[in-house]
């Protein structure tokens, strides 16, 4: 199961609200993703529009990078064949914060993921009810799935988007930080069930973390007292740091990969991806906690220094 998904915040993404604003360029996304891909004449005629109004949208769409293309053949010549990029778009108002002149601070909810492909055990749950069927992969696209403080799953990975505000800022970033509150999945709970949990950053694997277990021993401090005591509580704060001299966790260097590595300047957001590498030495599973739940309570923290 993979689909993808589109999170933007309201600031420096005019293009993609813009193709948004018109009401006929949103039912044509609406159509591509129902129906799949699809040509002009044929969106045309699903939507009562004139051909010119149908190419001017999907023109518009297209450099907002909302909506891809390519020519096939057709009976007389060639046609421009359709398709939408994402299934879901989100446009968020909050959750950035530079927290002086030299770190810019984003706070990613952990359920605002981007794509995703798990395996059970997997489940999610809000700090009021579990979303959805518990081991159900397919539940992990349920709309629902951005109000989710806890996410785990046992094999496979999620992914989300920071933005890239140093670019925007047109700021050098001299490290890259990401706080994450983890731990091993396993049903129950097991303080020996080793994990090993990979970070991606831009596709780059940067490091891995190896979970000494899942944690059921006592109530998280944050997590809510209708989850059961035998579900995992809470996990440890985890540091993901690379900068000019590798990659370190909580100080500890385990790679190479340098922030050079990453290409940050190249791209305006910075896809950081979660999971168990298929070569895993340890494939214990994750635990994903969030804000009102483990020990912390956070987001997702990514922070780049400047």
């Amino acid at each position: 199961m993979e689909r993808s998904f589109l999170t933007i915040n309201a600031d420096g993404n005019e293009d993609i609200i813009k193709a948004l604003s018109a009401p006929n360029r949103v039912q044509m996304l609406k159509l591509l993703c129902q129906h799949g891909p699809m040509n002009i004449n044929d969106i045309a005629k699903a939507l009562a529009l004139p051909q010119s109004t149908v190419a001017t949208g999907i023109q518009i769409l297209e450099e907002a990078r909302l909506v891809g293309s390519q020519l096939a053949k057709a009976r007389k010549g060639s046609q421009k064949i359709c398709s939408a990029v994402y299934s879901e778009i989100l446009i968020s108002f909050e959750n950035i914060v530079q927290k002086s002149e030299d770190v810019i601070e984003v706070a990613m909810p952990v359920g605002l993921y981007t794509s995703c492909e798990v395996h059970a055990p997997c489940g999610l749950c809000s700090t009021e009810s579990v979303i959805g069927l518990l081991d159900v992969p397919d539940y992990f696209l349920d709309p629902l799935r951005m109000q989710a403080g806890l996410v785990w799953f046992g094999r496979g990975y999620i992914e989300y988007k920071f933005p890239n505000n140093a670019k925007v800022l047109n700021k050098d970033v001299r490290a890259i930080e990401f706080s994450i509150e983890l731990s091993s999945e396993v049903p129950g709970t097991n303080p020996d069930w080793p994990s090993d949990i990979t970070l991606w950053v831009n596709g780059i694997a940067i490091g891995t973390w190896t979970s000494p277990g899942d944690y059921g021993d006592r109530r998280g401090a944050f997590t809510p007292s209708w989850w059961k005591l035998e579900g995992s509580q809470y996990g440890k704060l985890k540091t993901w740091r690379t900068s000019t001299r590798g990659t370190f966790i909580d100080g500890v260097a385990v790679s190479n990969v340098t922030v050079s590595d990453l290409a940050l300047s190249q791209h305006s957001s910075i896809r950081l991806r979660i999971g168990i590498a298929e070569n895993a030495g340890h494939t214990g599973g994750v635990n994903i906690f969030g804000r009102g739940f483990g020990n912390y309570g956070n987001d997702i923290v990514m922070r780049l220094h400047v």
